[in-house]
């Protein structure tokens, strides 16, 4: 039993150098590549981290750039109507004076240039809102998509909350 608890000598001398041996092959060749390859993915990681902060923001500035265009477009809207209604009230009003068939003419020629002008001015909007939203989404899939099952989950996703079905 005292032989097991006091090894000799040169046992601890052999089991030190062996010791040291594998510490010095492992410190020389696992732990630098080791140590790289999670230096490389933390960078890899932050590098991801700031390119996702980078398309939040270009996201947020859209999405402003998106509203302002839908305000500016509702307020040209409301000014072309409040514009033909007028004008649709004058010839209304001149019409009367000459005759009722001429009146009846007018104020259909004058509603029809608004439905034109409207429909005109919402396909222009639905344009403009489409190839945001194709540029917003080819970024987003560049970033996102690397994967086929998120690529199948987006892809869903975005059936299901389609609004032009």
């Amino acid at each position: 039993m005292e032989q097991l608890l006091s090894p000799a000598f040169g046992t601890v001398f052999w089991a030190t150098i062996a010791f040291l041996s594998v510490l010095y092959l492992l410190r020389r060749m696992a732990w630098g590549p080791i140590l790289q390859a999670l230096s490389d993915r933390e960078e890899s990681i932050e590098k991801a981290l700031r390119e996702a902060d980078k398309a939040r923001e270009e996201m947020a500035n859209l999405h402003a750039d998106n509203e302002q265009l839908l305000s500016e477009a509702r307020s040209k809207r409301d000014a072309m109507l409040k514009e033909s209604r007028e004008m649709a009230d004058k010839v209304v009003s001149d019409a009367k004076a000459k005759a009722k068939e001429e009146a009846s003419k007018e104020v259909e020629l004058a509603l029809e240039a608004i439905q034109i002008e409207r429909k005109a001015a919402i396909a222009e909007l639905k344009a403009e809102v489409a190839m945001l939203s194709i540029d917003i989404a080819e970024r987003l899939l560049r970033e996102e998509l690397t994967d086929s099952s998120k690529q199948k989950t987006l892809v869903d996703k975005l059936i299901e909350e389609s609004t032009l079905k």
